[in-house]
């Protein structure tokens, strides 16, 4: 079984000319099915910039990058729609729709996808709140709703599709001991079960326990 994502000598910078700075350099990684990946490392030193590039969030200036077998530099729009429509994000900003109650916003995640039915979006959605602990919050809307219990919509947004690629940007840098055990606990089954490829940026010592691999990296380099 091929790799999940696959990234050789990928180099990333902001601005232009004199203005240029690197934030990736010469990265290179390979992420296989069903391995939980943490990535660590201080702040700005380009963790963020790489979710979004194999996240198909950015556009990939030099190297190579493959995820999920479909080629990301020199992609069109449609391809790098496609490549995101399968992968699960969590950020470290909820993002939710203020409009939209816990439930709705975390069906937004399967409107992307056809073959699911929309009389099954109600039930998906509140199997997956349940599980991250909101089964009482599911027609509450973000405003009546703390900041961990958003995070926590987030994240069981993130997950309804079972991704078969999961980036998480700080998952649990919101949440308490308990609940944030939880997550993660959903996270390594997710990854143990389904074989979904989990790369997961955090500065939260209590979760490297699930990590198959962590990785430090330090001025936009593997170290």
């Amino acid at each position: 079984m091929s790799p999940i994502v696959v990234a050789q000598k990928l180099t990333h910078a902001f601005g232009r000319g004199a203005l240029s700075k690197a934030v990736l350099s010469d990265i290179s990684l390979e992420l296989k099915a069903g391995e939980i990946v943490i990535l660590e490392g201080p702040s700005g030193s380009g963790k963020t910039t790489l979710l979004t590039l194999i996240g198909a969030l950015r556009t990939v200036q030099s190297g190579y990058l493959t995820v999920m077998d479909q080629a990301l530099h020199q992609a069109r729009r449609a391809a790098l729609m496609r490549t995101r429509s399968k992968i699960g994000f969590i950020f470290q900003h909820h993002n939710l729709l203020s409009c939209l109650t816990a439930w709705e916003n975390v069906s937004t995640s399967l409107r992307l996808h056809a073959h699911i039915p929309k009389t099954g979006y109600r039930s998906r959605a509140e199997a997956i709140l349940e599980a991250v602990g909101l089964a009482d919050k599911l027609d509450a809307y973000p405003e009546n709703l703390s900041g961990g219990q958003k995070q926590r919509v987030a994240i069981a947004r993130a997950l309804v599709n079972r991704p078969k690629l999961l980036l998480a940007d700080e998952p649990t840098s919101s949440l308490d001991s308990h609940t944030g055990r939880n997550v993660v606990e959903i996270i390594e089954q997710l990854a143990r079960q389904d074989g979904c490829a989990v790369l997961l940026v955090t500065h939260d010592s209590r979760i490297l326990d699930i990590a198959d691999r962590v990785l430090h990296m330090e001025d936009g380099q593997l170290i």
